[in-house]
């Protein structure tokens, strides 16, 4: 059957719609890492829409000013602040929420673990360096911050929400990305574990996995990806690809009053993309042929 002879999944609503009630956050702060960009952005976005005070943080200080001038136009937004942080450095970390508090008054309620570092490379070629690098921010940086938010919240017997970005290559492996692979299956134990350890305490941790949402600040990998294929929405079982603000509102229902006893749980939006399988399987191309790079030389 062709593609266009079949209609996919249907479009989402517009930028600015919201199954959630307007008022769903008012008085609430949530923190987001790599908030700066792409998804994180739009992520915090959803969170503003429903009228939270959001922390923006990124590693790079040129990303948070306009991103911290269009959140802050947004129509019901509360206070919107940014700070820069590595989330490598525990250190910085602890600063980064002594400034959110000192700022809106409160612990936040909400922490969205955006942050992430990946690049395509075959593993006999991944250095050292490279693998603890994205390892380093992926799975510990993510760790480091919601370390961080829980011993705050255990301390002044607080509940909150945590919500951490994965990948689907946490279940399957990521030929291309072993570092980045690894580091989310790590991610996504890490949710179900800490969502065991201080459900008690009234946290939930859960989850959160995009699929393919192009956006205009997407990697040069993912971009040149992109740009080989004659038509990604063809690609997916959707019959389209995903708008940012999709997972925004994934995101904004998991630490939403309605979701309170969802907790453990990874949500996939990716349209069923990473589940789908050939009736028969393609040939298989190496790594190294899809990076179009020739035979391995270890000199």
């Amino acid at each position: 059957m062709n593609p266009s002879s079949v209609p996919g999944l249907p479009a989402p609503p517009p930028l600015g719609a919201s199954a959630l009630p307007p008022d769903t956050y008012d008085g609430r702060l949530v923190l987001v890492t790599g908030g700066g960009t792409g998804l994180g952005r739009a992520v915090a976005a959803e969170f503003v829409r429903l009228g939270a005070s959001v922390m923006i943080v990124s590693r790079k200080a040129e990303h948070l000013a306009p991103a911290r001038e269009e959140l802050a136009r947004i129509e019901g937004a509360g206070t919107v602040t940014a700070a820069t942080c590595d989330i490598r450095d525990a250190a910085r970390i602890a600063e980064v929420f002594d400034a959110a508090e000192a700022a809106h008054r409160r612990i936040p309620d909400v922490l969205v673990n955006n942050a992430a570092a990946n690049f395509p490379v075959p593993a006999e070629e991944l250095t050292p360096n490279g693998w603890r690098s994205v390892v380093d921010i992926t799975l510990n940086g993510t760790f480091l911050m919601t370390r961080e938010f829980g011993r705050r919240h255990l301390a002044a017997g607080t509940p909150g929400s945590v919500i951490a970005v994965g990948a689907s290559y946490a279940w399957t492996g990521g030929p291309g990305f072993a570092h980045s692979a690894a580091a989310k299956a790590g991610v996504k134990n890490l949710v179900e574990t800490l969502a065991v350890e201080w459900g008690p305490y009234g946290i939930q941790v859960n989850g959160l996995v995009p699929g393919l949402m192009p956006h205009d600040d997407m990697t040069p990998d993912i971009r040149e990806n992109l740009d080989r294929a004659d038509d990604p929405a063809a690609r997916q079982p959707a019959l389209r690809v995903g708008a940012p603000r999709e997972l925004g509102w994934a995101a904004t229902f998991l630490a939403s009053p309605y979701a309170r006893f969802i907790s453990g749980h990874t949500l996939v939006v990716d349209g069923a993309n990473w589940q789908r399988r050939g009736l028969v399987n393609a040939p298989v191309t190496t790594v190294r042929d899809q990076l179009g790079r020739g035979p391995f030389d270890p000199r």
